[in-house]
């Protein structure tokens, strides 16, 4: 696997795959055709890879990066920028991934990389509208991750436990004993 969904939200983990943002070089992991369609088999939204070419890879950029400002605004408690605002509803107005029970039970979904951007965006607004409060980015300096923590309190401080979470326990750990040997 490629890509890594630590929020549990598609629009936000499509969000992260420009990571550590505020760095001098952001790691894109969204650089070819081919790792979008890996991205949207990987993320579940596709069962087979759409064939994405790089007209697609720009729409989808593009799409991603209204996202992420419609993100940090309603993060910042300021009014969502106008562009952005109306890159993500034009996106939302289109018709999604095909969804199909098929004969022996299981669920198949096929679509464009049009229709899957479609989905990213509708959820973008159904989810944003009703989070009011639980948007958090992740509290590791170098992690840029954006997630909704629903945790009892709500006092969740990693996108992810495995990744981000370990990470800073294990350097509070390193330097507790450092401190206590050095």
């Amino acid at each position: 696997m490629t890509h890594a969904f630590p929020c549990g939200t598609l629009f936000l983990d499509f969000v992260g795959t420009l990571r550590a943002r505020r760095n001098a070089a952001p790691t894109e992991m969204l650089a070819s055709p081919e790792s979008l369609d890996d991205w949207f088999v990987e993320s579940g939204m596709l069962d087979a890879a759409p064939g994405a070419d790089e007209a697609d890879l720009a729409t989808a950029v593009d799409l991603r990066e209204a996202i992420y400002s419609v993100v940090a605004a309603h993060l910042a408690g300021e009014p969502l920028p106008a562009a952005a605002l109306a890159e993500v509803n034009r996106q939302a107005a289109g018709l999604p991934v095909r969804v199909q029970l098929a004969a022996d039970g299981t669920r198949r979904r096929t679509g464009s990389v049009s229709q899957a951007l479609v989905v990213l965006a509708r959820e973008t607004v159904e989810t944003l509208s009703e989070v009011e409060g639980l948007l958090r980015e992740c509290s590791r300096p170098e992690c840029t991750q954006v997630y909704i923590d629903r945790s009892r309190g709500p006092r969740r401080e990693w996108c992810s436990m495995k990744t981000c979470g370990n990470r800073v326990k294990a350097a509070a750990y390193r330097a507790r004993r450092h401190s206590r040997t050095g």
